[in-house]
């Protein structure tokens, strides 16, 4: 049986959910035939066959994840064994969860403290010891503290998998924070030169291309393991999109080079396909920088997550009216919040300052 293993699937995507197979055993299927859809981190991918042939098996149900370089696709012929070759990981139900073995987890720098007698109590109710508050001497997880967990956790219901785009969103906010040193700075865009009706996610791009001309060390990838910087002269700017399914980052390839119509008529193509779940995979990955335009929901300053391996983020906040003081005088000014979020391993205070300060000056021109 030859064997064909799910394939990678893009920076940082390591396994994906079977959404629907569109073979069954036996079938015949020609080369570049779709034989299956998965759902990745931030999109629906149909696989389609790297050969003609039979099926001899289908690996994974609806509704399992697989993981790169697992077991996909059987085809009749001689050739791979299913066992043999680099099998990532397993085929795993994407509906159960995995109970571990009881042991003292660490919290932090400190060890959860249980005996085993409360140990087993939190097995037999299925609480996470990690999720309970110790109060007894020395933060030792006493039963009433396990029994009050699972009471809350009863009238809160079953629990609800991650699966899909929250999942990776879980995934990739743990890595940030375990890679990434965040740093925040904060300030405000005067736009009361801004004609009504102005784009303002398209204005914010543009300014972040003004904010790079000022400081080029924040269009960068960083390798931590290698400690190395790299400042990418074109700018691909990810725009943060919430959606139900959660949050998606499509790419804005070469902004700088790009008019604000092609700019808006690219972001509503992306729109469109992300609705629908069909956004190519090379449009979600790549970004050199990221702006969230979290203003328009609501809030005014935030501390964004900066994703490696990029090494910043802008925030934009809600529009508002505020008093200023403009020569000398107190006026009603259209005011924008932004906050600048950086790797601090990488970009020094000063020059996230001084890419601010570049955004800033370019929203405070007209259009």
């Amino acid at each position: 049986m030859k064997v064909f293993k799910l394939p990678d699937l893009g920076e940082g995507l390591q396994e994906a959910e079977i959404v629907e197979w569109h073979v069954a055993v036996g079938d015949e299927v020609e080369a570049d035939q779709q034989v299956v859809s998965v759902e990745t981190a931030k999109a629906i991918v149909d696989i389609p066959s790297p050969q003609k042939g039979r099926i001899e098996k289908l690996f994974g149900k609806t509704g399992q994840i697989v993981h790169v370089g697992a077991p996909l696709v059987g085809f009749e012929g001689s050739g791979e064994d299913s066992d043999a070759g680099t099998v990532v990981g397993s085929v795993t139900v994407g509906n159960q969860l995995q109970q571990d073995a009881p042991a003292a987890v660490g919290r932090g720098s400190a060890t959860i403290k249980a005996i085993p007698a409360v140990r087993a109590l939190a097995r037999q109710l299925n609480v996470e010891l990690e999720m309970v508050t110790p109060s007894g001497p020395d933060g030792v997880i006493t039963t009433a503290d396990v029994k009050r967990v699972a009471k809350i956790l009863a009238e809160a219901g079953p629990p609800e998998i991650l699966r899909g785009v929250r999942r990776a969103m879980a995934q990739n906010m743990a890595l940030a924070q375990s890679e990434v040193a965040p740093a925040t700075v904060m300030d405000d865009a005067d736009i009361h030169a801004w004609k009504a009706g102005t784009d303002v996610t398209i204005r914010l791009v543009r300014a972040l291309v003004a904010g790079c001309a000022a400081e080029p060390g924040l269009n960068a990838w960083y390798e931590g393991h290698t400690m190395a910087r790299r400042i990418v002269a074109k700018i691909d700017v990810g725009i943060a999109i919430d959606l139900a399914d959660g949050l998606f980052v499509p790419v804005l390839r070469d902004v700088a080079k790009r008019d604000a119509s092609d700019l808006r008529g690219g972001l509503e193509r992306m729109r469109k396909d992300l609705a629908a779940r069909k956004i190519p995979a090379e449009e979600l990955r790549g970004n050199t920088i990221t702006l969230s335009n979290f203003g328009m929901i609501g809030g005014k300053y935030a501390a964004p997550i900066v994703m490696p391996p990029t090494v910043a983020i802008l925030g934009a906040g809600r529009i508002h009216e505020q008093v200023l003081a403009v020569d000398g005088k107190p006026a009603v000014r259209r005011v924008l919040p932004l906050s600048l979020s950086f790797d601090h391993r990488v970009v020094t205070g000063g020059e996230a300052a001084r890419f601010l300060a570049g955004v800033i000056a370019d929203l405070g021109l007209p259009e």
